[in-house]
């Protein structure tokens, strides 16, 4: 069942949550939900996403609030904690927000900092998670080939699960890939998949020995679970940086892939001073629920966005149903 846009709008709720650290450059993080009959459903694609990319995240908004998820195979998932690219002392206390969790990604290569401070943060979050946890570093495309060899090099003494997205094009991955690969450290693809027109591509290439699969982006539960099946490589499930209910999304795709074998990126409600469901899905003890979370007509009002960027927002929707209907994704 596919809904009309007039529908589509009429439950619309828009929402602004303030962050607890600037993250990705942005310290409030807004989103619209809707309230189909499997329940309420989450779009969110970032500011600066054009309505093509954007359109994506409104097929997997109707696809999880409109059709039924497929069956779960796990009813809890562990997840990561998430570290900002905050100075090196702030690091226990962003991990204290993730309360059992075994693993942490560390964002890296921020604009405006160094490799120093990056070194300085990723030992920090070594020395807090112990010699047993599991540490991962997050370039998000900002190193070039010769920068990203030269991090590695400097990150590899701290025992790293993987490098997400060292470089940006999936040649550049493959090269990467082939200069570090007598280190044993696996690369994994997140913008070169989610970013991409054709997600397949990077397994394809030989480019990545792990993908990271989004809900929103890639369309929805039932076409990142296509994705997976046809790319055969193990997968990391995250988020982008949702409410509870996108997470929800999120928690539905990892608990129906078949073989997880690392933690999801699916603890960052804890980025959140504020979230919209009566029982946020926040860590606690390294993991969270799958469940679709009740959300709070309180919090919905208390954290609705100002009426300038709610228009905003529903003409947003407008024009990504508009894409959707174009290219016969309804």
């Amino acid at each position: 069942m596919t809904p009309e846009l007039v529908d589509l709008l009429g439950s619309a709720r828009v929402v602004r949550l303030p962050m607890r650290t600037r993250f990705r450059g942005i310290t409030e993080r807004e989103a619209v939900l809707f309230e189909g009959p499997e329940g309420w459903t989450e779009f969110s694609p970032f500011l600066e996403y054009d309505d093509d990319e954007s359109a994506s995240w409104l097929h997997a908004a109707i696809d999880f609030g409109w059709r039924a998820a497929p069956a779960l195979l796990r009813d809890r998932l562990p997840v990561n904690a998430t570290v900002p690219a905050v100075p090196a002392d702030a690091v226990p206390g962003v991990l204290a927000r993730y309360p059992g969790a075994r693993t942490a990604k560390v964002k890296v290569a921020e604009p405006g900092q160094s490799l120093t401070d990056d070194v300085a943060r990723v030992r920090a979050v070594r020395e807090q998670l112990g010699p047993e946890g599991r540490l991962r570093v997050d370039a998000n495309t900002l190193w070039n080939v010769d920068e990203a060899e030269h991090a590695i090099h400097a990150l590899a003494p701290f025992d790293l699960e993987y490098v997400e997205q060292p470089c940006a094009g999936i040649d550049e991955l493959a090269e990467i890939r082939r200069r570090t690969k007598y280190m044993g450290i696996p690369i994994a693809a997140d913008e070169s998949v989610r970013k991409a027109s054709d997600p397949l591509a990077v397994a394809r290439a030989g480019a990545a020995d792990i993908l990271i699969v989004k809900a929103q982006p890639l369309g929805g539960i039932h076409s990142a679970l296509r994705i997976v099946a046809e790319a055969g490589l193990p997968v990391v499930v995250s988020s982008a940086i949702d409410t509870s209910v996108g997470i929800a999304m999120g928690a539905h795709l990892a608990a129906s892939v078949p073989e997880l074998d690392f933690d999801c990126g699916l603890g960052t409600v804890a980025m959140f001073v504020q979230d919209v469901a009566e029982e946020p899905l926040l860590p606690v003890a390294g993991g969270i629920p799958v469940a679709r979370p009740a959300v709070d007509a309180g919090r919905l009002a208390e954290l609705e966005a100002p009426a300038e960027r709610r228009d905003w927002w529903l003409e947003r929707v407008r024009r990504c149903y508009r894409v959707l209907e174009r290219t016969a994704a309804l």
